[in-house]
């Protein structure tokens, strides 16, 4: 390999490196929080999300809905979320007169709200903000975003560099020698272990580009199906004002019929739009499949319930299929807990990147300093 080119490649590595550890490490610190985070939310929060007493049969969910918005001054219903295993609770989201985003838990036998908490003040949603936007917004979507493309551009020049000149080295290059000095174990721990993640380092940086850049979704459609324009998720709404008719068990029979077209065993999300454009997007879960994100869709008048739309997801393009796809690989949760785990010991060890890379130039910086 050039010498120049690797002096470059060394050059590059390093000052990209000091300029987006601090971002790397708060990133790779709350991916790493998140991987777990229905498990860890469900232990700290158990009455939240699973009922004390399994009853005998589950009550229609438009009573309580409707306690609920009025009760609690709801003016704009969200999700409705429900389970096919018999201890959750409903999950129930909406904004209220207020404009905060509410997040209510409802026991399904006994109807009774169980909690409630204020949905941007919930942990996980700040660590996700911060994991995703640094709590910045726009701006910090961006920064998250550029230090992405630079992280996989550091994992791939920290191969470059990895790399042995001489096949007698590769041994040394695989190892990490413990009882050397400590300056020798941090450069051997950052260097080997990056060869080792690197795969699934890339696998989680790359995938996660999905949801910082248009452009880079727009690439998986693109290779997909040949067209950079994301099939719709949306069907307008044929009502554009509500005739009110009688809407007792309105969102029970769209459950019902919703379990009617699909019969397999899956939990069911009813989605209601804020505007009078689109109609009302029902997703099931398909909990026979091996692999997570498998879901179906139908769509219901917002103001009738009637039936306008079956999306099944075969029907789905084949950038759709792979788009579902990026959150389950992103997270770890594609295999269940092994690839889980795996994600969650990649993520702590893309933490220790930015410090011990920091240590490798530091001690450098010492030793020309202690030249002089």
């Amino acid at each position: 390999m050039n010498k120049t080119f690797k002096k470059n490649i060394s050059f590059l590595h390093l000052w990209l490196g000091l300029s987006s550890g601090l971002i790397v490490f708060i990133v790779a610190l709350t991916g790493s929080i998140l991987v777990f985070e229905e498990e860890i939310d469900a232990f700290v929060n158990p009455e939240f999300y699973k009922v004390s007493t399994i009853g005998t049969k589950k009550l229609p969910v438009d009573p309580y809905v409707n306690a609920i918005t009025k009760k609690y001054g709801i003016t704009e219903l969200d999700r409705i979320q429900t389970y096919t295993d018999p201890e959750r609770t409903v999950i129930i989201s909406g904004t209220d007169a207020d404009k905060r985003d509410r997040i209510f838990s409802v026991d399904p036998y006994t109807g009774k709200v169980l909690g409630t908490i204020p949905e941007k003040s919930r942990f996980f949603s700040v660590i996700l903000d911060l994991h995703r936007h640094l709590l910045l917004g726009k701006a910090g979507k961006l920064i998250t975003g550029c230090s992405g493309l630079i992280f996989v551009f550091m994992l791939i020049s920290g191969l470059i560099l990895w790399w042995p000149k001489k096949k007698k080295n590769l041994k040394q290059r695989l190892t990490v020698k413990w009882n050397a000095s400590f300056k020798r174990v941090n450069w051997d721990f950052h260097s080997t272990f990056g060869f080792y993640t690197l795969l699934f380092l890339l696998t989680i940086s790359l995938t996660g580009l999905t949801w910082s850049f248009k452009w880079f979704e727009s690439g998986i459609y693109l290779l997909a199906d040949g067209t950079t324009k994301k099939p719709s998720a949306k069907v307008e709404n044929p009502t554009k004002t509500d005739p009110k008719p009688d809407k007792t068990y309105f969102y029970q029979k769209i459950l019902l019929k919703t379990d009617s077209i699909y019969k397999y065993k899956g939990d069911t999300q009813i989605r209601i739009p804020s505007d009078t454009i689109n109609s009302i997007m029902v997703i099931k879960l398909n909990l026979e499949k091996s692999i997570p994100n498998i879901s179906s869709m139908v769509y219901f008048d917002k103001y009738t319930g009637e039936l306008l739309k079956i999306k099944p997801y075969e029907s789905f393009s084949n950038g759709d299929k792979i788009r579902r796809l990026i959150y389950p690989i992103h997270t770890g949760s594609i295999y269940g807990y092994p690839t889980k785990i795996l994600a969650f010991l990649v993520c702590l060890f893309a933490v220790t990147l930015p410090v011990t890379g920091f240590l490798i130039w530091w001690g450098r910086k010492l030793k020309k300093v202690s030249k002089f």
